[in-house]
Formats: structure tokens, sequence, C-alpha cells
């Protein structure tokens, strides 16, 4: 199914004003938005939301919440074709290093260092490939968990490619839970545990939240990481906490700069205690200790 585009363009100042509201407007509906400057350093910038149907719908909701802005820029239509848009993005990216961790497709198997942690992912349908901030900001956290401390159990909640799972499995020699709710995510985390030979180490399994007799028979875990939102984040809080060893790390991404003291202390009332916070994008990823 092919998407549709609805953009303006506006000076730098009105365009980030614009993509605030928007993105806090649209943030429950999990629809992108993006910015961006189409001419370097020209300073007017295009804001973008796409959406699969309903536009009419979703363009009266757009100009609602621009209500305040005057005159609204002319909002514009474009039809996006149906790409494999992960596929068709990953074919010009480089190789991602973050310390000993290199992240890359199956044509730069050749960039190998002698000490690298290599994770070989190819494009696929689940988010993931390390170029991310949020998934490079995660890697960058466990390198200096996987020096300092020895997890014996760990899980990656919300796995996507589980580029972390397959970190954490190489790095450390443990065993290693990797959940996806989307049972798409889970066969591709499971191709790719395959593809980097730790299939012996991560089992992949499709399951929502903490919701899964896997989970009854896996935990307790000394390290868990979840790159996933602020708000299923915050949730899932009282069940991170019973399912973490005490002493055992969590580490936490996909989450907003803006989101940051909301999602510390949800779990600061769950007995966490903060130890450091990674910023990356605009994105950060939060280091928390039970």
């Amino acid at each position: 199914m092919g998407q549709t585009r609805l953009f303006l363009t506006a000076p730098r100042e009105q365009a980030e004003s614009i993509f605030s509201v928007l993105d806090a407007h649209f943030e429950d509906d999990g629809l992108p938005i993006s910015i961006f400057e189409p001419e370097e350093d020209s300073g007017i910038f295009q804001i973008s939301i796409y959406a699969e149907d309903d536009v009419d719908g979703l363009e009266r909701r757009v100009r609602e919440s621009l209500a305040d802005f005057s005159p609204i820029p002319p909002l514009k239509r474009e039809e996006v074709p149906e790409i494999d848009w992960v596929s068709h993005s990953l074919e010009g990216l480089r190789p991602v290093r973050v310390g000993r961790f290199l992240v890359h497709g199956s044509h730069d198997r050749h960039l190998q260092r002698i000490g690298d942690i290599a994770i070989e992912i190819d494009a696929g349908l689940a988010f993931g490939t390390g170029h991310h901030g949020t998934t490079a900001g995660c890697l960058s956290v466990l390198a200096d968990i996987l020096k300092s401390e020895h997890p014996r159990n760990a899980l990656d909640l919300g796995t996507g490619s589980a580029v972390l799972a397959i970190a954490i499995a190489r790095a450390a020699r443990i065993p290693v839970l990797a959940t996806d709710i989307d049972p798409i995510a889970t066969e591709v985390a499971a191709s790719n545990v395959r593809l980097n030979r730790v299939a012996s180490l991560v089992e992949t399994h499709t399951a929502p939240g903490f919701h899964h007799a896997v989970f009854a028979r896996k935990k307790p875990f000394d390290l868990i990481v979840a790159n996933i939102l602020a708000r299923p984040l915050m949730a899932l809080a009282p069940h991170m906490a019973s399912h973490i060893t005490p002493g055992g790390s969590l580490v936490l991404s996909g989450i907003l700069e803006r989101q940051r003291r909301a999602v510390v202390a949800a779990y600061g009332g769950q007995g966490f205690r903060h130890v450091r916070t990674q910023a990356r994008e605009g994105w950060v990823t939060i280091h928390m200790k039970r």
C-alpha cells in the first residue's frame, strides 16, 4: 500500500515550532513526521507527515492543530510510491562503529578489524540497524556496561532486528531472550541471530510486554535493554522491576530528550536509580540500576 505525504515549507524558526506542535499532537498516532532542509544553508525547512489512509481526515487534523499559526503555510500533498524504504535507504549506508561493535551489511564484511565485535544486519522489515540514534546509543551504553559488569542472563525487549541481543550475546557470551510484539520483527530477528551464529545463545519470541510464559521461565535478568518508546516504557516500569535482579542494569531508549525526566521518575518510583544518560540526535539512552 502506498503512502501520501502531507508537507509544508517555512523558515527555520517557524518550521521548528510547527514540527514541535505536530510531533506532540500526533505522538500517540505513530505517524512518521520529519523536518529537513531541502537546500543546505537556505534557512527554509520542510515538515512532512505520512499516512496510508484517511488523508482528508489527517489534513483536517493538521490544520486544526496549527490553528494558532497565522497564516498557515500552504499544505500540499504528494503520493509516495510503494518502495521497500528500509532496503532502499540502507543501500548507501556505511557501517556503524560504536566502541568495539561494528554493525555492517554483507557487502562491508571486509571492513572488519581485529578485535571487532561484528554484527551483520542487512536491510529488513524490522527496526534497528545501528544507524538510528537510539540503537547506536544503546550499543554505546551496553559496551560500557559489559566492560565493568558480568551479567549472566539478559533480555532484549522490543528486539526489532535483534542487533542489541546479538551484540550482548557476542560480547558477553551469555543467554539472551529477545522478544518483540511484531511477529514479522521476530522472524527477522531469528534470521539475524542465525546469520550471526549466536542461535545457541539468543532465543526469540513474539510477546507483547511481559505477557508470555517465557518470561517466568527465564527471569530474573541481570541486564535488560528496551529500545521502544517513552510511554510504553513508563507503563512497563513495574514489570521491569519484578523481572530484574537486585543490582541489575537497565538500558532504556526510544526516548526523546524532553521525555527523559518522566521516564526516570517512573523508574525511580520502582526502586531504580539513575546512572547516566547519553544523548544522540535528539534521543536519549538511559542507564539505570535496580
